[in-house]
């Protein structure tokens, strides 16, 4: 059960929100960046090749086979090519955004990298889903990436705000497995990854679709917001589909015909989405190291 010295160390540290890291510089820079001029591309590019980490990533993941891209590339430029641009920006803005955290030190229970891997194949999950949903009604890539890459950085901030609560968070989850991760939070900590996700995109001036994602992505969150976001369902339903893929993270039970028909799918392809998903979290493992 949560005591009180661990409510207080957590709304002193959320209270002061220079104490979590400033959204990187260039994350900055190419939230701002326009993509509808040859000029806006080109700098796209040219900040992205000034990032060694950024640059290695989003090659590594243009030759993955999550990507379904069948050549291998070996420059940022191909891979922009391959990938296409708008999701270049969204991966890159989410590698830079999360590249503080990544470089912290494991803990017992929490590995930075596991979290990464965890992020980036919902990303990829959550393109899957979307690409059986309606066009009038798909919410557009960029945003399906950013929101899939950054939806967890609240378990980042968690282990650079506090180790040792971040350390009990996550041995608290292993050993509850099924029970839904919100409670174990709430139980532990008082608080939920949601909500200091939701202090970080304050603190960072993120889009308001992102936003609302980083807090609300989660049932009964997800059901209770005033305006349908399919951006959190999509996530949502992401999750349940892959429960404790590289971070255990039980988010409840299967996904309901209810959620499928909201983003617009016909129940009855659940299954085959439901095997792709499972496919590709099978070749992201194999590449956890991007």
């Amino acid at each position: 059960m949560t005591d009180q010295n661990t409510r207080t160390r957590l709304k002193q540290a959320l209270a002061n929100l220079e104490s979590l890291p400033a959204m990187p510089s260039i994350a900055q820079k190419l939230l701002a960046l326009p993509l509808n001029t040859d000029e806006g591309e080109a700098e796209l590019l040219k900040l992205i090749g000034q990032d060694p980490q950024i640059s290695a990533k989003l090659v590594g993941l243009a030759n993955s086979p999550i990507m379904g891209v069948t050549r291998k590339v070996a420059a940022v430029h191909d891979a922009a090519l391959l990938l296409g641009l708008t999701r270049v920006k969204s991966v890159a803005i989410g590698i830079a955004s999360m590249s503080d955290f990544t470089k912290l030190p494991p803990g017992r229970d929490f590995k930075p990298q596991d979290l990464w891997l965890h992020c980036m194949t919902i990303a990829v999950v959550m393109r899957t889903i979307a690409s059986a949903m309606p066009h009038s009604i798909r919410p557009p890539e960029d945003q399906i990436f950013l929101a899939g890459l950054l939806h967890d950085i609240g378990f980042m901030a968690l282990h650079y705000l506090d180790h040792d609560l971040s350390n009990e968070l996550h041995h608290q989850i292993h050993l509850q497995p099924k029970r839904p991760v919100l409670e174990v939070e709430l139980e532990t900590l008082g608080i939920t990854h949601c909500y200091i996700g939701s202090q970080i995109a304050r603190h960072w001036n993120l889009p308001a679709e992102i936003s609302a994602v980083l807090g609300y992505h989660h049932p009964p969150y997800v059901d209770e917001m005033p305006e349908k976001n399919l951006l959190a369902r999509l996530i949502s339903v992401a999750e349940k589909i892959l429960p404790d893929f590289g971070i255990a993270e039980h988010t409840g039970d299967t996904v309901t015909n209810f959620e499928w028909e909201e983003l617009g799918i016909d129940p009855s392809e659940a299954d085959d989405i439901c095997a792709q998903a499972n496919e590709l979290a099978v070749q992201a493992a194999q590449i956890s190291g991007i």
